[in-house]
């Protein structure tokens, strides 16, 4: 199946597009991964050759290892690549694209840092609390990049 992906990171600086079918949508849950998230587990997939190509601005890169780097907006921080310098490819973070329901997970890696209630985590209740006195302010002020390709839009910074 041959798709045709795009994504970016929050403020819109960086974007990108995937054309070609990803390969290998997985959770990783090594502990590199986590830091670089900020979360319990990172959401990737491979992008093999040049399937994936930068469509505005340019990414920073962080070494986590010799041999791999770790692309992520330096204006507002959101991670989006794991390039094995290596290798011919990269991959990029299911969070990051427009569609992220897209490309759903379809294993886990990593496991041996996987978080202990990891499997608990969909059973926990649901509660959105402080979120209603936010949300008018929030909704108002969103500086966030709108989930779709726009010609010319101005990052806020």
């Amino acid at each position: 199946m041959t798709t045709s992906l795009s994504g970016g990171c929050q403020c819109g600086a960086v974007r990108y597009r995937v054309t070609g079918t990803p390969e290998t949508p997985h959770l990783c849950h090594c502990r590199m991964c986590q830091k670089a998230s900020g979360n319990y587990f990172l959401p990737l997939a491979w992008a093999p050759g040049d399937m994936l190509t930068i469509s505005r601005g340019a990414p920073s890169w962080f070494h986590s290892s010799d041999p791999i780097r770790r692309g992520f907006c330096s204006t507002c921080g959101t991670p989006l690549f794991y390039d094995p310098i290596s290798e011919e490819g990269v991959a990029f973070t299911l969070g990051s694209l427009d569609d992220p329901a897209a490309l759903p997970p379809a294993a886990n890696d990593g496991e041996a840092s996987r978080v202990p209630f990891f499997q608990a985590l969909c059973d926990l209740p649901s509660d959105e609390i402080g979120q209603d006195d936010l949300s008018p302010v929030i909704t108002a002020t969103n500086h966030q990049h709108p989930d779709r390709d726009i010609e010319n839009w101005q990052v806020k910074r």
